[in-house]
């Protein structure tokens, strides 16, 4: 009986070792294969990090040569524009003749009522000039 024991004791024990090796195993493989599942989750996102680096990259190459572009035209433009009187100096010259001219017609003394015309056509036509500068600016 006692020789029975014996071989039942060895049984369960090395039937509990066997159960721990195979639970010992089955958690290693759980343990790589959640170690897998990050590494490829890694895997995608160094890859979207590097796709992402060179759309940058060109997004920025793309900038340049706009850049480039731009400053191309603006050194072949900038001759062919010519700017003239602003309407405020138009206003103020075309102003003081029409002023001076009624002036002179409508007074007695021709000369000052020539000077005092020509100052406030001049006057009224700067005015009228700036009206029209600060309206063409909002449009630009």
């Amino acid at each position: 009986m006692k020789g029975l024991y014996i071989l039942l004791t060895v049984i369960f024990l090395t039937s509990c070792q066997q159960q721990n090796k195979e639970d010992i195993n089955k958690a290693k493989q759980a343990s790589i294969d959640s170690m897998k599942v990050e590494i490829n989750k890694q895997r995608v996102i160094d890859s979207m990090k590097t796709e992402m680096a060179k759309l940058n990259e060109e997004k920025i190459e793309a900038q340049k040569e706009k850049v480039v572009v731009v400053h191309q035209q603006d050194a072949t433009a900038a001759p062919a524009k010519k700017k003239g009187w602003s309407a405020t100096a138009k206003g103020a010259v075309i102003g003081a003749g029409v002023g001076a001219a009624t002036g002179a017609i409508v007074s007695k003394k021709k000369g000052e009522g020539a000077i005092i015309g020509g100052l406030a056509g001049a006057a009224l036509g700067t005015g009228t000039g700036a009206v029209i500068d600060s309206k063409n600016k909002k449009k630009e």
